[in-house]
């Protein structure tokens, strides 16, 4: 049998998509190309421990899960996160956006300078701004504020980002409502000192992640089974989606689903893994 890897998950390097796996490989994915896999019969999904770290019990989790961590590990994991207000003493600027995803769904959220705009691409947003760079916690109370005072929320569910993709107003269009959110929220009273306004600037993301022209999704996939296959060609790629033209349709795979599984190469061209049509609930652990 082929060697079986275990994906560590999917990651932006250079504003390109790049499956990474344990042991430090990498693969590149390019629209166009083929994208498949068979998860090894007989495998179980196991726990991809906290923080880099392997988790010490190799704990079962289940197929649906995108964080793919066991209860004790997902604790360690968000109480080391800056989601968790555990960092106030992170001497690091951040930076306040705002992330437009498609016609009414805007969030606004924080993220190290140093990272670029690798957390918008990691998130899917087709459209963005920086509002604003500072200390963490006045980027934290800016979030807040704009929060309370305009109702933008911190967090869309990955399932109304995809519903969307494949409608999206063009992309000269797609600036208008981040831009005026983005004048609401500089002109409101109560902003830190210590935080500096940064003036609006649009960078779209649509030719980076395919979007043009691109098919609406007929499924997404559930979960991952052992012995199941996923094959089909790349269309698009936004955030940890991959949007695939199979034998049954576009079908969209989360590759958080990926991650504690082995897996292994097949020249199968079937897809013989759960799914469930758009718009059908389903189970997430992450809303970003």
């Amino acid at each position: 049998m082929s060697r079986a890897w275990r994906c560590t998950g999917l990651s932006w390097d250079d504003g390109g998509p790049t499956l990474r796996w344990e042991g430090g490989r990498r693969s590149g994915l390019v629209r166009g190309s083929r994208v498949a896999f068979a998860v090894v019969p007989g495998s179980a999904r196991t726990c991809v421990g906290a923080r880099g770290h392997g988790c010490p019990t190799r704990t079962g989790v289940s197929g649906r899960s995108t964080g793919a961590r066991c209860e004790e590990c997902a604790r360690l994991d968000r109480a080391h996160s800056v989601a968790a207000d555990t960092l106030a003493d992170d001497p690091r600027p951040y930076r306040v956006y705002l992330a437009w995803f498609g016609p009414g769904l805007v969030k606004v959220g924080i993220t190290a300078a140093e990272r670029g705009p690798a957390r918008l691409l990691e998130q899917g947003a087709v459209t963005f701004s920086w509002l604003g760079q500072g200390p963490l916690m006045a980027a934290r109370r800016t979030e807040e504020l704009l929060r309370a005072a305009l109702g933008v929320p911190d967090r869309i569910p990955y399932a109304g980002k995809r519903t969307v993709r494949s409608a999206l107003p063009p992309a000269g269009e797609r600036a208008a409502e981040p831009a005026e959110l983005h004048a609401r929220a500089v002109g409101l009273a109560g902003w830190p000192e210590s935080l500096e306004r940064v003036p609006f600037r649009a960078v779209d993301h649509g030719a980076v992640f395919g979007l043009e022209g691109l098919r609406r999704a007929d499924a997404v996939v559930s979960e991952l089974v052992a012995g199941g296959v996923v094959s089909g060609e790349l269309l698009a790629a936004a955030g940890p989606d991959l949007h695939l033209a199979t034998g049954r349709g576009v079908v969209v795979l989360d590759t958080r689903l990926m991650r504690g599984w082995e897996l292994t190469g097949t020249t199968e061209e079937e897809l013989t893994v759960p799914v469930r049509e758009m718009g059908e609930p389903g189970v997430q652990d992450g809303l970003f």
